[in-house]
């Protein structure tokens, strides 16, 4: 099949819908006269838990629910334990007390564990953001990132609790320094402090209330700011330091010159408070329009994500260009776009399909492709995954069955904030060569 080639839209009511629309053993003791019980009660108390090892944790008391956990670090004192959650994503990592670790837990309970989740992976076809890494690459990241360094930041009005640990400048934090339980940062400059007093002296001198770039959009309280990292160097890698740590794979820190940074903002009388941000390459060689996504955690559920996905596309259309976000997206990220794919070629299919010209019910890939500026591939691979592009008798077609375009749209949820596109003020750039990476 062409991407030129023009695909019958068909009305399948017989098409069968997506799935889903309708430790120790005691050996060690075997020759201390003690009772069973006492024994039990001292392996407890007197295990010593290394780094490295594996034991079931106390997830959800309330359901005293019990999972594989690795022991990532520990407290001197042997109180205090950072744990990995093996079955959940590296943000859930988190110190917690002796008391919610299984002492005693057996090689035959973890084979339990595990092979529950196994078959649950099986039956969700489970993906992980860490697609696409080398696994050399993904070893040295897991042990230089293994442990948070700050647990909570100040931002603006926001309290939050970081997810990873973030390669701050070494004036702020270094390799063998206590974690940071709070740092303050400046919600306009981007600049970190260690106190509440030092923050509130810089607020009194710095005056800028808005990102160091030039304003492209507008619409409400919505803004956009365009930041070369070239000319605000120094404000864009504090950004990038503020998203790592929520963003696990993300390793532009010190190299921001090639990027664009689009910071989406809210808006008041106090100044432009940020939402989130993307960056993209000034030239990019893969034709990726976008490189790194970030909702932050404050705003996120509230339709930032589409928003600003749908934005780069905007950006993308404006240009005269096809373009795909750059991989491995984060696990967030990947549940966002495959969200917004399928939203947008969803409504699209539905209105061909409405023509009342069926010799009208006609559309190629390749025309999807100039219409949404998505890649022939992207498109191409979320039609497979809604299983709604078939073949049958020698020819492809595109089954747009009402029940399943409902059934889709329904799990893809809202439009999220949408994007005015006569709103956007914006000239592409012309890049010298230099960019290309």
């Amino acid at each position: 099949m062409s991407a030129e080639e023009d695909l019958l839209l068909l009305d399948t009511d017989c098409a069968n819908l997506p799935n889903g629309a309708n430790g120790a053993n005691g050996d060690d003791h075997i020759d201390t006269p003690l009772p069973v019980r006492e024994a039990v009660l001292e392996s407890k108390k007197d295990r010593d838990v290394k780094v490295g090892d594996h034991l079931l944790a106390l997830w959800r008391p309330e359901e005293d629910d019990w999972r594989e956990v690795a022991i990532i670090d520990k407290k001197k004192d042997g109180t205090s334990f950072y744990v990995h959650w093996v079955d959940f994503n590296r943000r859930l990592d988190a110190w917690i007390d002796r008391a919610r670790l299984d002492l005693d837990t057996t090689r035959e309970r973890l084979r339990e564990v595990r092979e529950r989740k196994r078959r649950w992976d099986e039956f969700t076809h489970e993906d992980h953001e860490h697609e696409g890494l080398l696994e050399a690459d993904l070893k040295e990241h897991e042990e230089l990132t293994k442990v948070k360094n700050v647990n909570k930041i100040q931002f603006g009005k926001y309290v939050l609790e970081t997810w990873y640990f973030s390669p701050l400048p070494r004036e702020i934090w270094k390799a063998g320094d206590d974690v940071i339980e709070k740092l303050y940062m400046c919600e306009f400059s981007l600049s970190f402090y260690k106190t509440q007093a030092e923050l509130e002296r810089h607020l009194k001198r710095h005056t800028m209330r808005h990102p160091p770039g030039d304003e492209i959009y507008r619409n409400g309280v919505v803004s956009v700011f365009e930041v070369d990292g070239e000319k605000a160097k120094i404000w864009c890698q504090n950004l990038c330091y503020l998203a790592k740590m929520f963003l696990d794979h993300k390793y532009l820190y010190y190299d921001v010159d090639p990027f664009l940074f689009y910071i989406i903002c809210e808006h008041d009388d106090q100044g432009f408070h940020m939402v989130g941000y993307f960056s993209k390459e000034k030239e990019s060689a893969s034709g990726y329009n976008l490189a790194c996504i970030l909702t932050l955690p404050q705003h996120q559920r509230k339709g930032y994500g589409k928003f600003i996905i749908s934005l780069s596309y905007a950006l993308s259309q404006i240009e005269g260009k096809k373009g795909s976000p750059e991989k491995p997206l984060s696990d967030l990220g990947r549940v966002s776009y495959e969200s917004f794919w399928a939203r947008r070629l969803l409504l699209i299919l539905r209105d061909i399909r409405n023509n009342p010209r069926t010799e009208n019910r006609m559309v190629s890939i390749k025309a999807l492709s100039d219409r949404t500026s998505f890649t022939l591939d992207d498109i191409k691979n979320t039609l497979d995954r809604l299983q709604i592009l078939q073949y049958s008798q020698g020819q492809y077609y595109i089954n747009v069955n009402p029940k399943i375009i409902d059934y889709h749209l329904q799990r893809c949820g809202g439009e999220g904030v949408a994007v005015d596109a006569a709103k956007i003020h914006w000239t592409p750039h012309t890049h010298v060569s230099k960019w290309l990476r």
